[in-house]
């Protein structure tokens, strides 16, 4: 029955989901070494501590560094965000979670949607955590959630459905 189940769930995701926004493609990989963030005006390389970039540069960085794997430099830069941001519990939960934290990461993904209940990137993480976890029931819930809150045909939509139908989960 659960295979049956997966592969409805897999021949039904929406290409489109993957075709367009900002977060349906993996990211770019970081161009600079470990304690370095890069900066489009001036092209290079700038140390992580000290730079002035704005807070969506930092997530779109942070989002790189996460697909290479570089967790902790990621999370280094999550410490410069505002901490009661959603989308920085969410990526703190993220991170946690690919650095095997799952206590961790299920608090912060917990966390991002107290503050906002519509975070749909939150709900998505949080459910391929569940799937890792075998907790197919929970993760269920949140591709309903996610649903409820106008995510359908999106990527957080798409990645969830991909995750529990097959088990996979994504890096970014």
């Amino acid at each position: 029955m659960r295979l049956l189940l997966s592969t409805a769930l897999a021949l039904t995701l929406p290409l489109a989901a993957f075709a367009a926004g900002d977060e349906t493609a993996p990211p770019k990989k970081p161009k600079c070494e470990s304690g370095f963030v890069y900066d489009k005006k001036t092209k290079s390389c700038i140390s992580e501590n000290g730079h002035t970039l704005d807070v969506d540069t930092l997530y779109q960085e942070v989002r790189s560094l996460s697909y290479d794997g570089r967790y902790a430099d990621a999370q280094v830069l999550l410490a410069q965000m505002p901490a009661d941001d959603d989308r920085t519990l969410t990526y703190l939960g993220f991170t946690h979670r690919k650095m095997g934290n799952t206590d961790a990461a299920m608090t912060y993904y917990a966390r991002a949607l107290a503050r906002n209940p519509g975070n749909i990137l939150a709900r998505s993480y949080m459910g391929q955590g569940l799937v890792e976890d075998g907790n197919i029931s929970a993760a269920l819930e949140q591709l309903r959630q996610i649903r409820s809150h106008d995510g359908k045909g999106t990527w957080a939509e798409a990645s969830l459905r991909t995750a529990i139908a097959t088990g996979r989960t994504f890096n970014w």
